[in-house]
């Protein structure tokens, strides 16, 4: 096939973004616009392409259109082709730049659930379309949006006219006599050039690499002389989902993190060095099992019931309660993520780069220090520096909800000094989850690391004695893995487990703000901040969200998931 004519790909292919939208999901269509994007000379940096089905079809059914030269990439879809539970899920795929949003459920909700104009659609004939169901499709059109899939003469036909669609070539073109009212709040994309993300730890390092996958050239600025100063620099943190029986927003959230995080982990970083995905082993302290009564069997994929059976040294004495299996789940050094993360093309690290304020100029935005020097000057500003954003915010005239910054300290060991004698089997093979969490093996200069805690301390309270945080964690482990604090409690006595502080950003309700701090089409100041603890979770979900709205592309998430993350939520 010449992937010049495929139908659903654009004539002048040298574009930032291209936005493909497919009313039933066809696994041998995605694969041919897949592989005809892959083979255009001069193709768009990232080809969206937004699908819909009833229900996920399993992963083998993948395997039934395959060609031998989309072989590999059947198995990069097969790869992230798990979990998809009604709603929205975002795969990235070919290092990103093919971006695949499958949404499970019914089609007119979920194309409701849209923001964003198609610059191509590939719309089912078959479909039992209906005036509900055209009327939220002509929400995802804009002014040359092409159409193709139904025949001049279809049924179908004289709705798409009243639409706006006319013939062409390739199909249909939406070209109508009268002009298109334009959504609400809807932001137009602004063009691309260069953004300034002020911040180097997991917020700032995702959108920088998000942004500059788009072809956005990116300078991180950060207060700090290295990246991940901050709560970033964890030494071992954990890719986790958080589970609830009304599978709620931090739920889905974390969810839908996960699946992008750990996309990109497999991409840039080293398995078995800077992250093992390994699983997490949940206990469910409280005595229930979280996870809602009608989890179905997609869900298993990603979380499920696991029962503790045989009798390793290290189970000994666990607490009789409900247990939780996260397949996908694994242990990950933020700070690698994060190098890995600002070493992509397009993006520059500048640390000792302390902004003390921002000016807008008819130029665009300018960056400046405390003696009044520029820094940097961008199109657009992202604000990814957690505690400082409310008063950096206030020299551009801008405020934020209320954020404040929990104090955690992690306990942490090398094996071979702080369990020299315990025979084989006395840790987990695996992290460990429930009050704190515990991961086993973690290879650091010098040998192998265990971790545990954290502690959550209010920066507005007096700070404990470094001590007491220790004792802290070591009393969180006897409560999750008694066996293994009874193995470590003469280290802790001895003095040899060591501490790693560093203060969380969070909001009210706990949750990110995400989003423009401007009203208008054309924001140009954004910000992603306040990620807590589960900023390892969250932060390339919050980078693609953001990146989305700026360049008007389909967003990664549905719009309720969106708005609990919006500055003007009401929690």
């Amino acid at each position: 096939m010449n992937p010049a004519a495929h139908p659903l790909l654009p004539l002048s292919p040298n574009l930032p973004v291209w936005r493909v939208l497919d009313t039933r999901l066809d696994v041998s269509r995605l694969l041919a616009l897949w592989q005809a994007w892959r083979e255009l000379p001069a193709r768009p940096r990232v080809l969206h392409l937004v699908a819909f089905a009833p229900e996920a079809p399993p992963r083998a059914t993948l395997y039934h259109a395959t060609e031998a030269k989309t072989q590999p990439l059947v198995e990069a879809l097969a790869a992230q082709w798990l979990g998809l539970l009604p709603g929205m899920h975002r795969l990235l795929l070919d290092d990103g730049h093919f971006q695949l949003t499958l949404c499970i459920g019914e089609l007119a909700p979920l194309l409701r659930a849209q923001h964003f104009a198609a610059d191509a659609i590939h719309l089912d004939p078959a479909l039992p379309w209906d005036g509900y169901s055209l009327k939220a499709l002509a929400r995802c059109r804009r002014r040359g949006t092409l159409l193709q899939g139904p025949a001049h003469d279809s049924p179908l036909a004289p709705a798409l006219r009243e639409l706006g669609f006319v013939t062409s070539e390739q199909g249909w073109c939406c070209d109508p006599a009268w002009a298109l009212r334009q959504r609400e709040a809807r932001i137009e994309a602004a063009p691309v050039g260069r953004c300034a993300v002020i911040g180097a730890g997991l917020a700032g390092a995702s959108v920088a690499a998000a942004l500059a996958r788009r072809g956005w050239q990116v300078q991180v600025l950060d207060a700090a002389a290295e990246a991940a100063a901050g709560a970033s620099g964890l030494p071992a943190g954990l890719l986790i989902p958080h589970v609830s029986t009304s599978d709620g927003p931090r739920s889905r959230l974390t969810r839908a993190g996960l699946r992008l995080v750990r996309a990109e982990a497999q991409r840039l970083l080293r398995a078995g060095e800077d992250w093992g995905p390994t699983g997490v082993l949940e206990l469910r302290l409280e005595g229930k099992s979280g996870l809602p009564e009608d989890w179905p069997a997609n869900g298993h994929e990603l979380t499920r019931s696991a029962a503790l059976g045989a009798p390793e040294a290290w189970k000994r004495g666990l607490p009789d309660a409900p247990t939780l299996w996260h397949g996908q789940a694994a242990w990950i050094k933020p700070a690698q993520l994060v190098r890995a993360w600002l070493a992509q093309p397009g993006v520059r690290f500048r640390g000792n780069g302390q902004v003390d304020s921002l000016r807008a100029t008819p130029a665009g935005w300018e960056l400046r220090d405390a003696q009044g020097h520029v820094l940097d000057t961008a199109d657009q500003v992202v604000l990814a520096n957690a505690l400082d954003a409310p008063r950096l915010l206030a020299t551009a005239g801008c405020t934020l909800p209320p954020l404040h910054g929990m104090r955690g300290v992690l306990s942490w060991g090398l094996r071979e000094t702080t369990l020299p004698s315990s025979p084989t089997g006395a840790l987990p093979p695996h992290p460990v989850n429930g009050a704190g969490s515990f991961i086993p093996d973690v290879p650091v200069d010098g040998g192998r690391a265990w971790y545990a805690g954290a502690t959550y301390e209010n920066t507005a309270d007096a700070a404990a004695p470094q001590a007491v945080h220790l004792q802290a964690n070591l009393e969180k482990l006897r409560r999750l893995l008694p066996a293994v604090a009874d193995a470590l409690a003469p280290a802790y006595a001895d003095g040899l487990v060591q501490a790693w502080e560093a203060v969380r950003c969070v909001s009210r309700n706990r949750l990110p703000l995400v989003g423009p701090l401007q009203d208008g089409p054309q924001p140009t100041l954004w910000i992603s901040a306040a990620m807590g603890s589960r900023g390892l979770s969250l932060c390339m979900l919050c980078a693609e969200l953001l990146a989305a709205r700026l360049g008007a592309e389909p967003w990664p998430l549905e719009t309720g998931l969106a708005q609990a993350l919006d500055l003007r939520r009401k929690a």
